[in-house]
């Protein structure tokens, strides 16, 4: 309440900090806040509290953002909707009985729910991009390192990403800008200038070379009527948007699906070896299984793992030297019942998300239709390296070329909210 007292202080006075100032966010509890408990959803860190903000988080509340709270996640982002944590497991707002995915769940819930206006994600897998999906909201992952990850736990240091969550691209837009700053300076990372997101993005996309990845949604892993739809219909609207439309071809998922899964569960391990070996049973049964298994990688296995995504980098670089952006979806069907949510899924199950952690390029998940259970789908869109604003610009004319950010879900009594100009 003080913070958004303040804010309006400088409202009244004519002197704001900026778009985002005096906005309600909230952060994954994945996120270090001074003074504030930061678990990862995990027994294992139910009491700590940090000394100092993540450097996202200090991002943004020095650009006046209202910090609403902390937001559930998969346990350290791999564990899966455990039922067996202090904490229960959040749920879908299009049907409470299913699941809004993970890892970055709590943010999506509460973005969909209206509880806030945006939020903190980080994105290993697709922990970003696939509840945005199940929950229909807009998510994006932006170029591996683009945002400081100082202050969040890692999962994969290899593999890990932060981005915003929000209900539009548009305002994906606005807290990216905020949480990128000044630039990474992680080390090992890129130092790179500060793009403008926001100025250009209504510029529209005419003329713009898009490339479908159609083997990925119609042979190496087919997807459900709904989410087939909601792409074809997609690249309709894009194309009378003034797109130019072709096919690209990668390697198959699964090529991408092993490399990320051989790399995550032995870092994985690595970083929770220390209480793996003192704490096993604190953890959820979810996470301590599965990440108990990278204890079975070997030397020679995660080499081979890094070699491979070398590779698959520079494919990706040569099959998007005709093209600006990519396009599949993010999740191969709507949500699931928290039922059929399976222990080993991250094993037999491959992502449309997880070629862009292997290869860190920028994608956002948008809402792309409605299933017969009125669930959300999505497409996914993925740009060249530091071509966020571009990603964010063709994300954000497709949204204003549909009417489903109309659409909201039973807590907003299931009315479609009015047309904004």
């Amino acid at each position: 309440m003080a913070d958004a007292r303040a804010s309006e202080r400088r409202w009244s006075s004519g002197q704001p900090k900026g778009r985002l100032d005096g906005i309600p966010i909230a952060h994954k509890d994945a996120f270090d806040t001074a003074g504030i408990r930061t678990t990862w959803n995990s027994r294992i860190l139910q009491e700590n509290v940090p000394a100092e903000d993540a450097v996202a988080v200090r991002n943004l509340a020095e650009a006046g953002t209202v910090l609403m709270g902390k937001l559930a996640t998969y346990e350290f982002g791999l564990g899966g909707p455990s039922f067996d944590l202090p904490w229960p497991p959040p749920r879908n707002p299009w049907n409470l009985n299913y699941s809004p995915a993970g890892s970055s769940s709590g943010t999506a819930v509460a973005i969909a729910a209206g509880f806030i206006l945006g939020g903190t994600g980080s994105d290993t897998s697709g922990s970003i991009r696939g509840p945005a999906s199940v929950c229909g909201i807009s998510g994006i992952k932006p170029t591996y390192g683009l945002i400081d990850g100082r202050g969040i736990l890692p999962l994969s240091f290899t593999l890990d990403h932060a981005g915003p969550m929000a209900w539009t691209a548009e305002d994906c837009a606005f807290l990216l800008q905020a949480m990128v700053a000044h630039g990474s300076n992680e080390p090992g990372r890129m130092e790179s200038a500060v793009a403008d997101f926001t100025s250009g993005i209504d510029g529209g996309i005419k003329g713009l070379r898009i490339g479908v990845v159609r083997h990925f949604h119609e042979v190496d892993a087919p997807v459900s009527v709904a989410t087939r739809t909601g792409i074809e219909e997609g690249l309709d609207v894009l194309r009378e948007l003034g797109a130019n439309i072709t096919d690209v071809s990668l390697s198959p998922l699964s090529d991408y699906h092993a490399c990320c899964t051989l790399i995550c569960f032995a870092e994985g391990y690595a970083v929770h070896k220390p209480w793996l070996t003192t704490r096993y049973y604190e953890y959820s049964e979810f996470f301590r299984d599965r990440v108990a298994l990278g204890a079975l990688i070997t030397g020679d296995q995660y080499v081979d793992a890094l070699r491979r995504q070398r590779e698959l980098c520079l494919e990706m670089a040569a099959a998007m030297s005709d093209v600006d952006i990519l396009v599949t979806t993010s999740q191969a069907t709507e949500a699931i019942p928290f039922e059929a949510v399976q222990k080993w899924s991250t094993w037999e199950n491959v992502s449309f998300n997880i070629p862009f952690n292997v290869t860190g390029y920028p994608a956002i998940s948008v809402c792309s239709g409605f299933g017969d259970l009125g669930l959300p789908v999505s497409i996914q869109l993925v740009a060249k390296p530091y071509c966020e604003p571009l990603l964010l610009r063709t994300a954000h004319a497709f949204e204003r070329a549909t009417s489903w950010r109309r659409k909201r879900p039973p807590s907003f009594g299931g009315k479609e909210l009015p047309r904004s100009e």
